[in-house]
């Protein structure tokens, strides 16, 4: 005869068999039963429940696995020891849509000198600059538009904070007068000041 007790949480099955010609008395029969039931919740209460989305549809790790969608998709693909991965879809004022994607290695980030980074995060590092750059995304793009925006200073300080910018890549000359952040700069840029962000 045998006494089964399984705990369909942690999918474990314990049986404890006895012999019909052992006479075990009923106190200790109980004892046992409940030795058994004591060591089933301690077992459960140390062991990490099976929470995939398969066994648990609606269960916050799927929650978390819709809302890290691209971890999940990153981790798949990058080497040992990681990588790092932006990206981005983005309308904005009288321009197409920009999508972006870009993705680097660990090591391709941590072993380069970062030095030469230096300029051009020093170049979005004014808020002049950082207003500029928010000016032509929003659409103002000619050097006249850029002019009658209050704070920028006078037009010689506005043409040196451009020079800078354009320098760095952060924007570009279209010709008489007119400026635009080169597509493949907007969603970094827009990466960068959301990581700024506390």
């Amino acid at each position: 005869m045998g006494l089964a007790c399984a705990d369909t949480h942690l999918r474990r099955y314990y049986v404890v068999t006895y012999s019909d010609s052992v006479s075990v008395p009923a106190a200790s029969l109980e004892e046992l039963t409940a030795r058994v039931a004591g060591l089933e919740r301690r077992v459960a209460a140390l062991e990490v429940p099976d929470r995939s989305p398969e066994k648990h549809p609606g269960s916050p790790a799927e929650a978390d696995q819709e809302r890290f969608w691209a971890l999940e998709g990153l981790r798949s693909r990058s080497g040992s020891r990681g990588a790092v991965l932006f990206t981005g879809l983005v309308d904005l004022p009288g321009a197409p849509r920009y999508e972006w994607q870009q993705s680097a290695d660990l090591e391709a980030l941590v072993d380069r000198d970062w030095n030469d980074l230096a300029d051009p995060l020093a170049a979005i590092g004014h808020p002049v600059r950082l207003q500029l750059l928010h000016e032509v995304l929003s659409g103002h793009q000619t050097s006249s538009e850029l002019g009658d925006t209050e704070g920028l200073g006078t037009s010689g300080q506005l043409y040196h904070h451009l020079r800078h910018l354009v320098a760095a890549g952060w924007l570009r000359s279209m010709g008489r007068g007119r400026y635009e952040v080169p597509p493949t700069r907007i969603i970094p840029l827009l990466v960068i000041l959301a990581a700024a962000q506390r």
